[in-house]
């Protein structure tokens, strides 16, 4: 049976950068890697950075967001079925960071793919900088995704203190407790640079499998009122793109904004933008594509086109 893993993780945890390393550790042994980009939007764009990855022992597929959520199951399951027949190894799902676990296990439970699927690891990315006073729908999602996690891997940990890591780990267990979820997490936490890692790191977390916790079901997909908005072909200086970003940020009526991400050229090439409301990293990249994505909650339309229309 093909081994299934679940890369889940808060909208700009660094899921994708974990990818990156996890699949070159897992090809360097000879396996044939499929990757399922199952993204919160209409445009993937972190698919964009995994293209310098594929080849022979790696592909990657993707789900293309904005639809209902039944649509979306839909596509997700056909993609998986034909996943199945393309002779790999391990599949990798990398959901959106606002993804509904129940979608997972679920759809992995329905023939055919009960016959054809192992479910693996639950291996769930959490930012070290994780601000402590989200949402109830936003802590939801977190609780959700950590109550099945195999391993939790703390991410951007250059320069963090034991003590930010103890006291994520306890509101991640806060979290837990509110939604009736009796797990604490603090076993399972690896706290280190992921340039670090060595094969005794990624031994435990390639079979670190899953937790069969669950949470109360407080929200549906359709409930948790996440919204993408998306700007084409912008062009600007390095200087004015961070400014535009720190204005949407800072500014309240703009909403609760999580992410901006996307790419533009210039004279020079690539560019590509990722960016929380406590990082932005500006730096070049081989190829993109001229969009930016603004990601968040409640976000005000008119509010955020002032800075980027």
């Amino acid at each position: 049976m093909i081994k299934i893993d679940l890369i889940t993780g808060f909208l700009g945890s660094g899921k994708t950068t974990f990818i990156r390393k996890y699949v070159k550790y897992l090809t360097d042994k000879g396996l044939k890697i499929g990757i399922l980009e199952n993204d919160y939007g209409a445009v993937n764009v972190d698919a964009m950075l995994l293209q310098d990855i594929l080849g022979e022992s790696c592909d990657l597929e993707m789900v293309a967001g904005g639809c209902d959520a039944d649509c979306h199951r839909r596509r997700f399951k056909t993609k998986l079925i034909a996943m199945g027949m393309q002779g790999f190894d391990r599949v990798l799902v990398e959901p959106s960071g606002v993804f509904d676990m129940d979608e997972f296990f679920d759809t992995l439970h329905e023939d055919p793919l009960e016959r054809w699927y192992q479910i693996g690891n639950v291996i769930t990315i959490v930012d070290a900088h994780l601000e402590l006073d989200l949402s109830e729908r936003s802590r939801y999602i977190l609780a959700s995704e950590a109550a099945n996690a195999g391993k939790i891997l703390f991410s951007k940990t250059d320069g963090v203190d034991g003590g930010q890591i103890q006291e994520v780990t306890a509101y991640i267990n806060k979290s837990l407790e509110e939604f009736h979820c009796t797990r604490k997490i603090d076993s399972v936490v690896i706290a280190k640079p992921w340039d670090e890692f060595n094969e005794d790191d990624y031994k435990k977390i390639e079979n670190c499998e899953y937790v069969g916790a669950g949470i109360e079901k407080r929200y549906n997909a359709d409930d948790v009122e996440f919204s993408s908005l998306y700007y084409m072909n912008k062009h600007m200086t390095v200087n004015q793109l961070k400014d535009c970003v720190n204005k949407t940020f800072s500014d309240e009526k703009c909403g609760n904004v999580f992410r901006i991400k996307g790419f533009m050229s210039d004279e020079d090439g690539w560019i590509e933008l990722n960016a929380t409301k406590k990082e932005t990293v500006i730096k070049p990249i081989k190829e993109g594509q001229e969009i930016f994505i603004v990601i968040g909650e409640d976000l005000v339309q008119d509010e955020i086109d002032k800075y980027w229309k």
